[in-house]
């Protein structure tokens, strides 16, 4: 059994207080109040200005795709990129059951079903091995695409989660979806900064996905963005989350169903500040990191790093205890010091609204949501 009373210790002593320690808080250190004040006196608050245009700007330069479009948030983000991505009602979509339940919202909100697959040890993110082990047994290709033999539902994308900012082994899942004709939208939520084999996160299946939320890297209090390299989706996507509205002086006409899914300018605003201190505060996050490993080495307790060719951006870092009696020990001790820690999300397939989902075994799922334990991880 690990030493509790050390490991609140250490991390009293990193963020030098004896005073609550949030998971994870966002820092304000520099053009946000100005950039607010800007959009308030320029009087476009709203879903036009120059901040947005500028958010969009920064996005694509990051991840260096063809296309950003700002959105409201993150969850927003994803379910617009599976309509962009031609899930339809009725169609399955294969995730991580191991994920926050924006991801299996998603998809039910196009009215597709989710497809739960187990998620790799190592990355805690959606399995290659596994989605090709399900493919192998269930897929069927017809004219028209994949299809799941077992429900006779047309298998329309694939979404794999990068886990607190871990990159999944984006190459081998794209190449097992790309067999089946699967394409892939990366739920790039909490990886911004985070890069795979030199490429950053989001930018490598057909569409990413981002958040900004209060919570993540950088935040705007609320936001996402849809980033992707084909031109039509990119424009597609800015037109379906702008009420797909045509064009026009002062005419209104809208052509299809769209989403008032727009970012104000007010939040793309403090996203831009926010995005002007990012290799600060990676940096910043990445110093912890080095200080918790250097820790944890010497503890009974097993401090999650970034693995080869891989460079996390350490949104929430964690911790694998032994067991689950040690996790709910550790979280029990750990949170009536005033150190908050929370445990990996309950497996989707627990939630009510999911627990008839498909599903294979879950092993290694069941194992991380046993042991998992999130730890401080803000920027000081």
């Amino acid at each position: 059994m690990a030493n509790f009373k050390d490991v609140v210790f250490f991390i009293q002593d990193a963020f030098q207080t004896r005073d609550f320690i949030p998971l994870h808080a966002p820092k304000f250190r520099g053009n946000e109040k100005r950039y607010l004040l800007d959009t308030i006196d320029s009087t476009f608050v709203s879903s036009v200005g120059a901040y947005v245009d500028q958010f969009e700007d920064y996005m694509q330069k990051l991840t260096s795709s063809r296309r950003a479009v700002a959105v409201v948030n993150g969850t927003a983000a994803l379910q617009v990129a599976l309509r962009l991505a031609d899930v339809k009602e009725e169609d399955e979509v294969i995730t991580q059951a191991l994920t926050f339940v924006a991801t299996a919202n998603a998809i039910a909100y196009n009215g597709a079903h989710p497809v739960f697959i187990d998620v790799d040890i190592d990355t805690m993110g959606l399995s290659p091995t596994a989605v090709r082990v399900f493919l192998d047994e269930f897929g069927e290709l017809r004219e028209d695409g994949c299809y799941n033999k077992s429900t006779g539902r047309r298998i329309a994308a694939c979404i794999p989660m990068h886990t607190f900012g871990f990159p999944v082994h984006l190459n081998e899942l794209i190449d097992v979806c790309e067999k089946w004709q699967i394409p892939v939208v990366e739920d790039a939520a909490e990886s911004l900064g985070s890069y795979y084999k030199g490429k950053h996160t989001g930018s490598i299946g057909k569409i990413g996905t981002f958040s900004f939320n209060g919570n993540k890297t950088v935040t705007c209090g609320g936001g996402g963005a849809i980033t992707t390299d084909d031109p039509i989706i990119g424009e597609k996507a800015k037109y379906l989350t702008t009420t797909a509205k045509k064009p026009h002086a002062y005419e209104f006409f809208h052509d299809e169903l769209g989403y008032n899914f727009r970012m104000p300018n007010l939040n793309a605003a403090l996203a831009c500040a926010q995005l002007e201190q990012l290799e600060e505060i990676l940096a910043s996050k990445r110093q912890l990191a080095t200080q918790y490993c250097n820790f944890f080495s010497e503890q009974k307790l097993l401090f999650r790093t970034e693995l080869p060719e891989t460079k996390a951006n350490y949104w929430l870092m964690c911790v694998e205890c032994a067991d689950k009696t040690e996790r709910d020990l550790f979280l029990k001790y750990t949170n009536e010091a005033k150190v908050m820690t929370r445990p990996i999300w309950q497996l989707m397939f627990r939630l009510p609204m999911y627990e008839n989902c498909q599903k294979d075994a879950q092993t290694n799922a069941k194992y991380l949501e046993e042991r998992i334990v999130n730890i401080p991880s803000s920027a000081r």
